[in-house]
């Protein structure tokens, strides 16, 4: 990438100012309907992906969304973006409700929130060539840049790292990290104000995901642009984001800065995947130091049926009646930050230091650690 070439500015980045909220979401719900019956297949319950979410993302922000597979952070990705309709709850892009908003409504905005797709094999066209994949938001919009669409999708492909001679090559000439820098450079055609990143480094190779990643760091520190960051992975999500939300099974449990999520976390659920970050220990004296490693009793509950009350306290060493009978709300808890919220009647300690044992609540992995010491 050249050091020379000049960003240019975000499409109306006067009219707002850093800080604002940009992007708010509001008791955000999305359930599935699951099909039964015969001979006359009729709605027999919901697969509640999405259960009741509240977010804010701010001018320029960049906001990681983190959880295991299946607890909704895509289906949330793509319900911001409204590719998806949203069952219940609320949106509003700078201050305009749109959680509803029909296809002419939506027209105006369209390009101001642009999403980058977790798979860079199947989210290009195959049988359309590079310029005609990033300069087709352009036609679409309508929008014809200073010196041509062409001229502005060469100097797109420039800022995200590839050859602008590559413009009339086809999306199979490219390695899975160059295809995900099409992406971007797509992505960035309109001059967006948010940009909604599901897990866009995940199917990539460790050392092309540092690249991505500078990459889209590069893009928001110039352009101004806010990001919605879905992941994953912990140590992805904590180099590109300054405010962390963890999601359960549908639901937002904890959300915090950077430092208060990964340094002061506290909901037993942060504290297990934080726990589980691989960590290198380059001294031998291993069994005193480190952090604390959790590992949790069962599978997560179906999305069909989730657990009463806390969704996640059939897994939770702390879990008692109270958690069954009370969801418990996402508030700040003393001991927090300003701006700290966590859904837990029972927090952990602010802390993430080693504890004298091991947390092990799977009996056959107990079992299976004690075969081992014996041998």
């Amino acid at each position: 990438m050249k050091e020379d070439l000049v960003l240019p500015a975000p499409r109306e980045a006067a009219a707002d100012s850093s800080g604002d909220p940009l992007l708010v979401v509001e008791g955000l719900t999305k359930h599935f309907p699951v099909k039964g019956g015969f001979p006359i297949r009729r709605t027999v319950g919901a697969v509640q992906a999405v259960d009741g979410i509240d977010l804010t993302v701010h001018v320029g922000e960049s906001f990681g969304l983190v959880g295991e597979s299946g607890c909704g952070k895509s289906t949330t990705g793509r319900l911001i973006t409204r590719l998806l309709e949203p069952t219940a709850g609320k949106i509003s892009y700078r201050g305009k409700d749109i959680t509803h908003a029909s296809r002419k409504e939506l027209a105006p905005i369209r390009s101001e929130i642009q999403m980058i797709f977790q798979d860079p094999y199947s989210s290009l066209n195959p049988r359309q060539t590079v310029g005609k994949i990033i300069s087709g938001p352009m036609e679409i919009n309508g929008i014809e840049p200073t010196g041509g669409r062409e001229a502005r999708v060469r100097e797109l492909l420039e800022i995200v790292g590839l050859n602008p001679e590559h413009y009339n090559r086809f999306p199979h000439e490219f390695s899975g990290g160059q295809r995900q820098r099409i992406g971007v450079a797509r992505a960035l055609a309109l001059e967006p104000k948010l940009i909604v990143a599901d897990e866009p480094v995940s199917a990539l190779d460790v050392s092309i995901q540092a690249q991505v990643v500078n990459l889209l760091r590069k893009v928001q520190d110039e352009l101004g642009i806010a990001f919605l960051f879905i992941a994953h992975d912990l140590a992805v999500v904590r180099h590109f984001s300054q405010r962390v939300a963890v999601m359960y099974l549908g639901k937002v449990i904890e959300v915090g800065d950077r430092e208060s999520i990964y340094t002061r976390p506290r909901h037993p659920y942060t504290h297990a995947l934080l726990s589980a970050v691989p960590e290198v220990n380059l001294t031998e004296e291993t069994e005193t130091g480190g952090r604390e490693r959790i590992r949790l009793a069962g599978d997560v509950p179906s999305p069909i049926s989730p657990p009463s009350g806390c969704r996640f306290r059939t897994r939770c060493w702390k879990a008692q009646d109270k958690c069954a009978t009370e969801e418990p709300p996402l508030i700040r808890i003393s001991g927090n930050r300003e701006g700290h919220l966590t859904a837990c009647h029972f927090p952990e300690d602010p802390t993430i230091e080693a504890r004298d044992e091991d947390i092990v609540l799977d009996p056959a992995l107990a079992a299976l650690e004690e075969e081992l010491n014996d041998d």
